[in-house]
Formats: structure tokens, sequence, C-alpha cells
């Protein structure tokens, strides 16, 4: 359907109508392969899909907007036609190696969204790197899970089993109060067990957030860095959830000389209150991963994003940035409510 609309000229012209210059689309990505990661999840991509995005937003005379300069003008009307934005979460290390080059050689503004944590700690996101070395030997059922400190052998089979052991090591730390070195002690541990050489994992910076160095680095080439949280997380308790916007804004001050205003929910997840709990640390805006364009009556705390994967079809992200993706979601949640 996408590809006959396409071919009859609706891209075009949505995407150079009224009603699409009134609109902002922000892009979400997460993380852009250095080695196989693309085949662990879907939210990483190949570098080459990114640049094919980059290339249609190019040919199709996108304005890709500063994330502060897009939000003012979404407010006061004035947006230019085919307006973008791009943005990235976490701040991984694959940003700076794989993402920002390309979009240096495009021109193109970006915004981080950088959590801080695992940036000061040098080492790979405990979850993340157990997940992806089960992943690694998918298929096998391994007894050597004792070593670990659980109960049962390693069935490594299906998705569902590898995530269960995840979710059972993420217990053991909390149980035992890990930090974040005892944590990769544990991540260690785990590569014994299912006989993958971790410090090829360390060689390969995968799962590692960027050094402050790093972002220092990149701030200075004009990257903008945005607040995300110090550990990745939104606690339901209002001082722990101020505490970390003010933990994440202090490192990222420190590390880019400028003080962040903007804020992403880390995965997505909101609450009503976390409104006023932003408001009251000085948050203009903050984008969450409902799936839409952004209108001028669109509350800046709860700002829609399309987030792109693997997954999605050079059509069906070419779609999204005409605006013609958003309208037929809009069309058929209208069709679905009276269906």
């Amino acid at each position: 359907m996408l590809h006959g609309l396409r071919t009859a000229g609706m891209f075009r012209m949505v995407r150079d109508s009224q009603w699409r210059q009134q609109r902002l689309l922000i892009l979400c990505y997460h993380g852009i392969s250095l080695h196989d990661e693309h085949l662990w999840r879907p939210l990483y991509m190949e570098p080459d899909i990114l640049q094919e995005r980059l290339e249609i937003i190019k040919k199709g005379g996108y304005n890709v907007l500063p994330l502060g300069l897009a939000l003012q003008q979404l407010h006061e009307g004035e947006l230019p036609a085919r307006s973008v934005v791009i943005t990235f979460d976490d701040g991984m290390y694959d940003f700076y190696k794989q993402a920002y080059p390309l979009l240096k050689a495009y021109g193109f503004p970006v915004t981080v969204y950088q959590t801080t944590y695992y940036s000061e700690l040098h080492k790979p996101i405990f979850n993340l790197i157990c997940s992806y070395m089960l992943w690694r030997r998918r298929g096998a059922v391994l007894s050597k899970r004792n070593a670990l400190g659980l109960g049962q052998p390693l069935d490594l089979r299906t998705e569902e089993s590898r995530e269960k052991i995840v979710a059972e090591l993420l217990d053991l730390c909390a149980a035992q109060k890990l930090n974040g070195a005892q944590k990769n002690e544990l991540a260690e541990r785990l590569a014994k067990v299912l006989d993958v050489d971790y410090g090829e994992l360390l060689a390969k910076r995968l799962f590692r957030v960027m050094s402050p160095q790093e972002i220092a680095q990149l701030a200075a080439e004009g990257v903008d860095f945005q607040l995300h949280t110090h550990r990745h997380r939104a606690p339901s308790d209002e001082k722990a959830f101020r505490e970390e916007i003010q933990e994440n804004r202090q490192r990222l001050a420190a590390a880019t000389k400028s003080t962040p205003t903007h804020f992403c929910y880390p995965s997505g997840v909101y609450r009503p209150e976390f409104l006023d709990w932003l408001r009251a640390e000085n948050v203009v805006s903050a984008t969450t991963c409902d799936v839409d364009l952004a209108g001028a009556r669109t509350n800046p705390l709860l700002l829609p994003r399309f987030i792109d994967s693997r997954e999605r079809t050079a059509v069906e992200f070419e779609s999204w940035v005409s605006g013609i993706g958003s309208w037929l979601a809009v069309r058929r949640r209208t069709r679905q409510r009276y269906d």
C-alpha cells in the first residue's frame, strides 16, 4: 500500500502540505551495531541502514533542526517545511564510533539523551551484556548454573528462557546489593560459564556508554547532550526521581559546559506526576516513545517520536518523515474506534 501511495504522489503531497509544515517529526534511535548486536535486538541497526535513512532525509529536502530551535519554532508556529529532529537515547559508544561520523558527514544536528552512571564506571551495561552473551550461546542447555549462585541448568533455547535468567541475575544483584563493579564481576563469571571471551567484548566496547571525555569532545563539536537520568531509571518517589535528574545534569554540565533542560523518559515510561516533578527541575521538554508527529498543541513534556529500527522498511520510514504514516495511523485508530 505504501509503495502504491508513493508512486501515486501521495508522499510528496503530504510532505509539502501545510498540515505537515505545522508538525514536527522527532526521530528516535538507540544503537548502531559495532558487531552483530542488530541480530540480537532489532533496536540496533547496521550503519548502512542509518545511512540509508539519512539519505532519504537529504533527498527529500527535509530540514533537520536542533531540538531546542525546533520546539521553539513549533510553539511559535514558525516551523520550516518538512521539519525533522534526530535523537539518540542512552549515549552509547556505538553512537560515537558509528552514528556520529555519518551525521557529521551529512551535516545534520543531533540530540543525545545521555545517561551517566555507566559513563563513569567504564564497564558494559550489566543487563545488556548478560542478555547478549546468553544469546551468543542460544540453543544450548548448560549445567554450570551453580557457579552463578542460581539453581537450575541454563536453558538458552528460547528468548523467554534467556531473559528469565537475566531477570534472576538482576534479582540476585538487588538481593546482594551489588554495585556496578561487582555486577561486572558477575558478568565475567557468566562469560566463563558460557565460554564467551569477555575480554573480546570489552575490547569491542559493546554495550558501553560514552566516557566523559568522549561526551566533552562531541559537545565541543556541536552535539547536543540532554537529560536521560543518571542510572537510566525513573523512580516513582519524587525525591529519588529529582535526584536522578540532578545527578545527570551535574555530570553533563561538567562535561559539556552547558546546562541541559530537555529530558527523555527512560524506556519511554512516564506517569502523570512526573510532569510536575520535571517542571520543578526546570525541564522544558520531555520525549516519550509514543509514536506520532508533534503539533503546536502537543504537551511539551509528552512529545511523541518515531522509533526507528532495522525492522522498519525504507518505505515505512519515508512514510513517517513525509507525514503520511501519521495520517494513516490516525485514520486506523479512528476506524478501529468505530468498528
